[in-house]
């Protein structure tokens, strides 16, 4: 007996050490700007805009905690204090004013107080800024298409790279931001609706034939970070990653004269060159 206790005492002590080795080393990975294993929290913040979504939702983590505990005490003191045997005439009251007047009221400022931050993010998110660098991203079964008009109108195909780490996010054409810039992302779609999605960056809109659609981030660090098409858009729609590299000024500056020479006859890697026309 005592051997089995100790054995479990050693196993709980294992699981609390795993738990916090999850709860640490888990926000460092999350950091990277890509999924993690059994998920359950929010990838970690690359943007102003995520991190208004981050604090949005642990807002509303807390407030959803509080409403549920309060409802739950309500419930067992009703259960208790108003069962048959504690109130064996019942009570013929049928109305309270007060009452009433208070479960009407306090929904209602709870729901101003998460309406009030709730379009803040929204406008945050849809009033583009004046932008530093523009791409144009177009969605395609299955790959994107990067376009830079700011700087010599090149054009690239960014598709799925079976060698590459993490698995089905590698590509082998990063698009590539500089830090600490507003990059608007023009979107659109090439022939059926794609969704241009990147967790970090808090980014995530639709790709439309025949619609140019506009969204922003402002990476506030250098790394890559990952993302997928989000609408589902045929079978290949789960291999068709989005990866995005952040670097510095200068070294976006070497990337962009080596990509005019590299992409100047319209593309290395395009799938319909590889691959004749998309069925």
């Amino acid at each position: 007996m005592k051997m089995s206790m100790g054995r479990v005492g050693r196993h709980l002590l294992g699981l609390a050490v795993a738990g916090l080795t999850l709860a640490t080393g888990g926000a460092a990975f999350a950091e990277l700007g890509q999924p993690e294993p059994w998920e359950w929290h929010l990838q970690g913040s690359g943007s102003p805009v995520m991190d208004n979504i981050v604090w949005f939702h642990n807002f509303l983590s807390v407030l959803i905690i509080l409403i549920t505990l309060f409802v739950l005490a309500l419930l067992v003191i009703v259960v208790m204090k108003f069962n048959a045997r504690a109130n064996p005439v019942p009570s013929r009251t049928t109305h309270n004013t007060l009452i009433e007047v208070v479960w009407t009221l306090v929904p209602v400022l709870i729901l101003v107080g998460i309406a009030v931050p709730s379009f803040r993010l929204l406008f945050l998110e849809l009033d583009v800024p004046k932008a530093d660098l523009t791409v144009k991203a177009t969605g395609k079964q299955w790959y994107w298409s990067y376009a830079y008009p700011d700087n010599g109108k090149f054009e690239f195909d960014s598709l799925l790279a079976q060698d590459k780490q993490p698995r089905l996010l590698g590509v082998d054409n990063e698009m590539v931001v500089p830090v600490n810039k507003v990059i608007r992302v023009q979107v659109t779609g090439a022939d059926v609706i794609h969704a241009f999605a990147l967790p970090a960056f808090g980014v995530k809109i639709d790709a439309i034939p025949g619609r140019l659609n506009e969204t922003w981030f402002k990476a506030t660090k250098t790394g890559m970070f990952y993302g997928q098409c989000s609408e589902l858009c045929g079978k290949d729609h789960a291999f068709m990653p989005i990866a995005i590299r952040v670097v510095n000024d200068q070294e976006f500056a070497s990337w962009v004269d080596a990509a005019k020479k590299k992409f100047a006859s319209g593309g290395t890697s395009t799938f319909a060159s590889a691959a004749g026309p998309t069925q």
